[in-house]
């Protein structure tokens, strides 16, 4: 009994050192978590992450089936379905993160944040990179779609349940279906950044063009 509490606090103390970043992006994004021990041993996306890590490292040394069958075994546990081939930074935070997709030529890089739902899949059955390119402290909220071999560049908030198939530059927000860019003037997105707060260009055209209206009318 000694032996198996040992294992287990070794395997504990192994994988927070493996995923420091990923459980301090956890504590630091999410005001539910109250400590790291909490973060590392209830987390589902934290749980996702660490497995998408063996299999993905597996994969590199070309081990067959093996790593298809733990991101499986992931899938069936969490709900979160991450490709063994897919290329993820450090600092993942997946926020609850059922159902989420992310397929087999993703490319995520430093510090991204998912919401529950997101899919950064592909538009078809071609074959080659079909995935799309995340960058750097990129949000991507509540059953976002982003589709296709795009780039959503670094510092961008993919609105919730926004569909994605064309780029999107840094600095930029991008909401609706198809999704609309709203630049943010260069400025950093907070990645804790709430979903009700997020510009709809096309919202705040019509809101100006109203106003223009309005103004022409009095003039007259």
């Amino acid at each position: 009994m000694l032996i198996i509490i040992g294992v287990i606090i070794l395997f504990i103390a192994a994988m927070t050192v493996v995923l420091r970043s990923e459980v301090k992006a956890a504590f630091d994004r999410d005001p539910a978590a109250t400590n790291y021990l909490e973060v590392l041993l209830t987390y589902s996306g934290l749980h996702a992450v660490m497995m998408y890590r063996i299999a993905h490292v597996i994969r590199k040394i070309k081990i067959p089936f093996l790593p298809r069958l733990i991101s499986q075994i992931a899938k069936f546990i969490t709900g979160i379905e991450i490709h063994p081939g897919a290329k993820i930074g450090k600092g993942l935070f997946i926020d609850h993160g059922m159902g989420v997709i992310i397929g087999e030529t993703t490319v995520i890089g430093d510090n991204v944040t998912l919401f529950q739902g997101v899919t950064l899949g592909g538009t078809g059955k071609e074959r080659g990179k079909r995935h799309p390119n995340i960058g750097n402290n990129v949000v991507v909220g509540t059953g976002a779609k982003v589709l296709g071999n795009i780039t959503i560049g670094d510092n961008s908030y993919v609105g919730a349940n926004a569909v994605v198939i064309k780029d999107v530059p840094a600095n930029s927000t991008v909401v609706g279906v198809p999704g609309r860019i709203t630049k943010q003037d260069g400025k950093k997105i907070d990645g804790n950044l709430d979903h009700i707060h997020v510009l709809d260009p096309m919202k705040q055209t019509l809101e100006d063009l109203d106003k223009r209206i309005k103004q022409l009318e009095n003039k007259g």
